[in-house]
């Protein structure tokens, strides 16, 4: 089942955005984003809960799937506290790491989803309980067809988790199983989120300024 609303935290603009003067950003950023939208030590507490309840409903070993890139930070940090928790019967999760780019695409056609992993490595998915780990969901449209993709080869399970949702008219309705945070529908980049490969290196999840958005354009 889809996370409840009540169980994630709902940003907005109104209570969220914090002055850039009350942490640090880095000097090469300081005109590229208007305000923080979620500080890095708040992203960090969340994280920690929500290895909690992916440790509580894990039934068996975990695949833990990184989407790259945008996903590697909160993958990591995930994965890192997954591991120094322990089951309601005092036992640890065992965890496998894998590493996925997902592409878009579209043609004449169709649209699809373009995953990096061979179908040898796809048919290794059979039977085993999958954990994806994803940045954002903006319109939800290439997780619904990476996960009927990935349905293709039979896992035991498939579960998804997404430091944040974009709260935009965009949505086709899809809500992972574990989320973050429930973001305006704004252009937001630092955690590994980023804007033409910029912003990356930046600790807190910001809105970008117009002053960046046209500094590094392409």
């Amino acid at each position: 089942m889809p996370m409840e609303p009540s169980k994630w935290i709902d940003v907005t603009v109104e209570k969220n955005h914090y002055s850039l003067d009350h942490f640090v950003i880095p000097t090469h950023y300081e005109k590229d984003v208007s305000s923080i939208l979620i500080p890095h030590g708040v992203i960090m507490d969340r994280v920690d809960k929500l290895a909690r309840m992916i440790v509580d409903e894990a039934t068996g070993p975990l695949v833990v799937c990184c989407i790259l890139k945008g996903g590697h930070q909160y993958f990591a940090d995930l994965v890192n506290s997954i591991k120094k928790l322990t089951t309601k019967a005092g036992t640890s999760v065992p965890l496998s790491l894998e590493f996925i780019r997902v592409k878009s695409y579209r043609n004449d056609q169709s649209e699809g989803v373009t995953i990096s992993l061979t179908e040898n490595e796809c048919r290794d998915f059979e039977g085993k309980n999958l954990l994806i780990v994803e940045d954002i969901i903006d319109t939800g449209a290439t997780m619904v067809k990476l996960l009927e993709r990935l349905s293709q080869y039979q896992p035991k399970s498939v579960k998804v988790t997404s430091l944040l949702v974009k709260k935009t008219p965009k949505s086709n309705g899809y809500i992972p199983d574990y989320v973050g945070f429930a973001i305006p529908d704004e252009f937001v980049v630092g955690y590994a989120l980023d804007y033409n490969e910029y912003f990356r290196d930046l600790d807190h999840i910001c809105v970008i300024s117009e002053h960046g958005k046209k500094a590094y354009a392409v």
